[in-house]
C-alpha cells in the first residue's frame, strides 16, 4: 500500500498548510517551486489533473504511485519538456512562461533514468549546458564538479566506457554545471545496484543540503522515499491523492 487512505478534494490544500519549520523535521523557508490547478491533457485522457503543491527551498518531495499514476509526465511539465494544457508553474513567484526555455532548463536541472550522455568525453559532458550560453567551464570547475560526485580524474574518459552508477553520476553533475535552483530526478536509479543506487542517494542528499535546492524525485521505491524525502506526494490516474510528510504518507499498511 502506497499512501495513506485519507484522501479526497483537500489534498492540494494540505501542501499550502505545511508551514516550512513542520517539513521533514527540518527547517525550509521559502517556496521555490508552486503549480497551480497543472493539468495536461493527451487527446480525451488527463495524465497530470489539477495538481496544486508547493515545494520549499532546500527540501526533497517524492513523488510515489502506481505506474501510469502521471508521476513523470508530471515531472516533465515542471521544466517544460511538455506544455500543460491548463493551470500554471511559478519558479519562485515568476511564471515560468516568462522565462526563456533555455534559462529555465538552467535553472531547473533534470537526471532521467538513463544517464543520456552525449558521445565525447566526460568533461565536454559537463561543460555543455554553459557552453550554450557562452560560458567556458575551467578545467578546475569541471574537476571540482567530478570529485563531488567521487569521479576524480574522469574529465577525459570516454563516456562510453562508463559504468550505469558513473554514468548517473556525470548526468548529476553535468546538471550541476548549470548552478540550478531545482533538480528533478526521475526513477535516476531504478537501473543501478544497490551499491550505486545508496551512493547517488547520498550525492543527492549531500547536494540539497549544501546548495539548499529544491528537489522532486519520482520513484518506485517506497525504501528510497523514506531515506530521501521529507515530505511525499501520491498520483493516481493523473491526480494528487494525497501529499504530507513522507512516514505519515508511507505509513505500513
Amino acid at each position: 500500500m502506497w499512501f495513506m487512505t485519507t484522501t479526497d478534494s483537500k489534498s492540494n490544500a494540505v501542501a499550502r498548510a505545511l508551514s516550512p519549520a513542520q517539513i521533514g523535521g527540518r527547517r525550509q523557508t521559502g517556496v521555490t517551486l508552486e503549480t497551480r490547478h497543472l493539468s495536461r491533457k493527451v487527446g480525451p485522457r488527463a495524465v497530470v489533473d489539477d495538481v496544486s503543491v508547493q515545494v520549499f527551498a532546500g527540501e526533497i518531495l517524492a513523488i510515489v504511485g502506481p505506474s501510469g499514476a502521471g508521476k513523470s509526465s508530471f515531472l516533465r511539465l515542471l521544466n517544460r519538456l511538455d506544455e500543460p494544457t491548463s493551470g500554471a508553474i511559478l519558479l519562485k513567484s515568476e511564471d515560468y512562461r516568462s522565462i526563456a526555455p533555455q534559462d529555465l532548463r538552467r535553472r531547473v536541472g533534470m537526471v532521467m533514468q538513463t544517464a543520456h550522455l552525449f558521445p565525447g568525453t566526460v568533461s565536454s559532458n559537463i561543460a555543455f549546458g554553459p557552453r550554450q550560453r557562452g560560458e567556458v567551464l575551467t578545467t578546475e570547475r569541471i574537476e571540482s564538479l567530478l570529485n563531488r560526485v567521487g569521479l576524480p580524474e574522469f574529465a577525459e574518459r570516454d563516456v562510453g566506457y562508463l559504468s550505469g552508477g558513473e554514468a548517473q553520476r556525470v548526468a548529476l553533475s553535468r546538471a550541476l554545471a548549470n548552478a540550478p535552483e531545482v533538480l528533478l530526478a526521475d526513477e535516476p536509479t531504478s537501473a543501478l545496484d544497490e551499491h550505486s543506487v545508496r551512493a547517488i542517494e547520498e550525492l543527492i542528499l549531500g547536494i540539497v543540503q549544501e546548495r539548499q535546492m529544491t528537489c522532486v524525485i519520482v520513484t518506485h521505491n517506497r525504501a528510497q522515499a523514506l531515506r530521501l524525502a521529507g515530505r511525499t506526494m501520491v498520483m493516481e490516474a493523473g491526480r494528487l491523492v494525497a501529499i504530507g510528510p513522507t512516514r505519515e504518507v508511507l505509513h505500513d499498511s
